[in-house]
C-alpha cells in the first residue's frame, strides 16, 4: 500500500512533512530530492478512469470537469515512488502522479496549472516500468487532446461524503460561464 504524496527518502518517514501530491517532469532532472527515485527507476503506474479539473467561471464559480480518454475506459498515469524510513525503521512507501504540459483544451479548463498527468500508451507501460532513465522520460508527453474527452459536472465531486457513479455523470455548466 502507498502513502499517497511521495515523502523524500531525506524526510526519514517524516509524514508531517509536505509531500508531493504532483511532481512536473522537468523537476525530474534537476530536484534533489526527486533525484534517488528517479534515477533508480522507482517508476509506477497508477490506473485511472478519469481526473477532474476546475475552470473558474465568469462569476467567480469553480465549475468541475470530468475529463477521460475517448477510447479507453481506463489509461495508465505515470507515477514516481519513495521508501523513506525513519529513525526507528519504519518504513514508508509513497507515490507522486508525474506531469507534463497541458494540452490546449486542458489548459484552458485549468490556465493557473497549465499541466497534466503524463498519460501513458498502452503500449509503452512496460518500456517505463523498465527502461533506462533517458528512455523513460522520453514517454513524459502530452497526451494528444484528440484522444481527450470532457464534460462539466455537479460540484459536489468536491465533497468526501459523495461516493457515486453519478459523480462522472454530465451536468449544466454552472451560470455565467
Amino acid at each position: 500500500m502507498m502513502r499517497w504524496g511521495l515523502v523524500p527518502a531525506s524526510a526519514k518517514g517524516d509524514v508531517a512533512r509536505p509531500g508531493y501530491a504532483r511532481v512536473p517532469s522537468d523537476a525530474l532532472q534537476s530536484s534533489q530530492e526527486l533525484r534517488t527515485a528517479w534515477l533508480f527507476g522507482q517508476r509506477g503506474i497508477v490506473p485511472l478512469a478519469g481526473f477532474y479539473l476546475w475552470k473558474r467561471t465568469r462569476a467567480g464559480y469553480r465549475q468541475p470537469y470530468y475529463v477521460r480518454l475517448s477510447d479507453r475506459l481506463v489509461f495508465g498515469v505515470a507515477v514516481l515512488w519513495e521508501r523513506s524510513v525513519t529513525d526507528d525503521d519504519d518504513i514508508v512507501e509513497s507515490c507522486a502522479l508525474l506531469t507534463v504540459p497541458a494540452n490546449p483544451v486542458l489548459a484552458e479548463l485549468d490556465p493557473n496549472s497549465q499541466q497534466m498527468p503524463a498519460i501513458l500508451r498502452h503500449q509503452d507501460y512496460d518500456r517505463w516500468l523498465r527502461s533506462t532513465v533517458p528512455d523513460a522520460f522520453e514517454l513524459l508527453k502530452t497526451f494528444p487532446q484528440t484522444r481527450m474527452v470532457s464534460h462539466p459536472v455537479a460540484p459536489y465531486v468536491n465533497h468526501l461524503n459523495f461516493d457515486e457513479p453519478a459523480l462522472i455523470s454530465p451536468a449544466a455548466p454552472s451560470p455565467a460561464q
